[in-house]
């Protein structure tokens, strides 16, 4: 049984290495189906719901597997290629302040709007009162 999951990673990243957009976005689509059915099951949805699933899968093929890979891409060109656990961190740091708060958002507004079908003014009303507000204090370096 080992060497079928040995098999099928190294055939993975075979994948990311000629094909890494495509690799990236039906992982992230496959991600979100499984994040989603587990959800809905967590949740007590009984039946599965197929187009909530559905919209989800898209979201993460269409727009986070491909954000992610061209971000990533972005952030090796800015820290020119190195691997060192501090380059890491900064590159953490730098995704957190920037990407995931935006992702959040897009999700937030993609999941009123689309998958529930909420008007605009509700979504925006419901984003005010959940989304996280940043209070920026002084920094020092």
């Amino acid at each position: 049984m080992g060497s079928i999951a040995k098999k099928g990673l190294q055939q993975y990243l075979l994948q990311l290495q000629h094909h890494p957009l495509r690799t990236k976005a039906i992982t992230a689509g496959v991600l979100s189906a499984i994040s989603d059915i587990v959800s809905q099951k967590l949740t007590g949805i009984q039946k599965l719901q197929i187009r909530r699933l559905l919209l989800k899968v898209l979201l993460g093929a269409v727009y986070l597997g491909p954000f992610g890979h061209f971000l990533h891409t972005i952030l090796d060109k800015i820290f020119k290629g190195k691997k060192d656990s501090k380059t890491v961190a900064k590159k953490v740091l730098v995704e957190q302040l920037t990407a995931s708060p935006w992702n959040n958002l897009v999700f937030m507004l993609y999941y009123g709007l689309v998958v529930e079908g909420r008007p605009w003014m509700q979504v925006k009303s419901k984003i005010k009162t959940d989304y996280p507000k940043v209070q920026y204090t002084s920094w020092t370096v």
